[in-house]
């Protein structure tokens, strides 16, 4: 803030008055005072590279509260472009030692976790269940579980970073988080019919097509944080990345905005006590994500984010058509990337493989 107040000060100064100039006799040059080396031109030069000058004028200009609203041109970028993937620079071995370690990581999640022979996962949900025998009490009690141990985990970031490093502390809050975020999703699917029937417009006219579209289109909001695979294995440094380009300049929180449509596609769907109660506690997880996101963001990156959050809004489109976010003129192609791609074929598989993923957790009897 405070180099924004010299900014600000340099420009809106006064100009200085002009002194009456003074004439000075004209002294005979010497080769005494002329430099015995050149000037090295080194000197001369700033310190700074040309990029940081710009985005050092751009973070100062959105702090003093400068906006360009007359221009229809997009500003220059201060946070990442997602979703970019370039083939030529990726490395072969990494994506071997990626296919090996989720490998490593399925297998050792079955044998600890999923298996009822040799996993904890049955007798974690036989432990939930004491709680209560209403399915709708039990399914929040998973929800909150999952969503303290993860908030909490990613809140605790820092500080877990500089005791373990980057790469141990995501193999933990992965370790942690994906068996609790499996038993909750394999107690939704089993348990889904088994609450009180609200309404039933299954057999209405368009309601399987509309159910249908919204789930295909909450997968792109749900799964920016996939943009980087190799960072989610641990395979590359973690980051805490300053997205600022594709589904973010729709919303800020693309996940939030994405379980809110998965939810109330499914809510829809089932149209009872235990899609409500699921859907209310996966919302509001991801409501208190809004504030704990913004909040870790504002910590890492500062004036950055500051500048990112004014071009950007909660509420899908809310930055677009108040003037804030100006689209290029090609913003089409920040969607045609190999990510993007990669979640439009995920997400067709995941609806193709839905009776291979019911009867699996049915199997399971949890």
């Amino acid at each position: 803030m405070a180099t924004c107040l010299v900014v600000a000060n340099s420009l809106f100064r006064p100009p200085k008055p002009i002194l009456p100039h003074k004439h000075h006799p004209l002294q005979p040059i010497s080769s005494h005072s002329l430099p015995k080396s050149p000037l090295n031109s080194t000197f001369l030069k700033p310190h700074f590279s040309h990029s940081d000058s710009c985005r050092f004028r751009l973070i100062a200009a959105a702090s003093l509260g400068e906006t360009d609203a007359s221009s229809d041109e997009p500003l220059p970028l201060v946070g990442e472009d997602s979703a970019a993937f370039d083939l030529g620079t990726q490395n072969i071995v990494s994506w071997v030692y990626f296919t090996i370690i989720l490998g490593v990581v399925l297998f050792v999640l079955d044998v600890i976790w999923i298996d009822n022979s040799t996993g904890f996962g049955k007798a974690f949900i036989d432990a939930v269940s004491t709680l209560s025998d209403s399915h709708e009490i039990v399914m929040l009690a998973l929800i909150l579980i999952f969503a303290t141990v993860h908030s909490g985990l990613a809140s605790f970031r820092d500080m877990g970073e500089k005791i373990l490093g980057k790469r141990a502390y995501r193999v933990l809050f992965a370790g942690v988080s994906l068996p609790l975020a499996v038993s909750t999703v394999v107690y939704f699917i089993n348990h889904r019919y088994n609450g009180v029937q609200l309404w039933q417009l299954q057999n209405g006219p368009g309601v399987h097509q509309l159910v249908w579209l919204s789930n295909f289109i909450s997968f792109f909001f749900l799964y920016p944080s996939t943009f980087n695979l190799l960072e989610v294995a641990a395979v590359e440094q973690p980051k805490v990345h300053l997205w600022e380009t594709g589904i973010m300049r729709i919303t800020r929180h693309p996940q939030m905005v994405g379980q809110v449509i998965w939810c109330l596609a499914h809510t829809i769907w089932i149209g009872n006590s235990v899609a409500v109660a699921a859907s209310v506690g996966l919302i509001g997880h991801h409501l208190f994500g809004v504030w704990n996101g913004d909040r870790r963001l504002a910590v890492r990156h500062g004036e950055a984010f500051e500048v990112v959050k004014k071009r950007t809004s909660i509420i899908p489109f809310a930055a677009i058509l108040d003037g804030r976010q100006k689209l290029p003129k090609d913003y089409y192609k920040e969607f045609i990337r190999l990510p993007y791609l990669a979640i439009t074929a995920m997400t067709l598989g995941a609806y193709f493989l839905h009776p291979v993923m019911q009867a699996a957790s049915f199997r399971l009897h949890w």
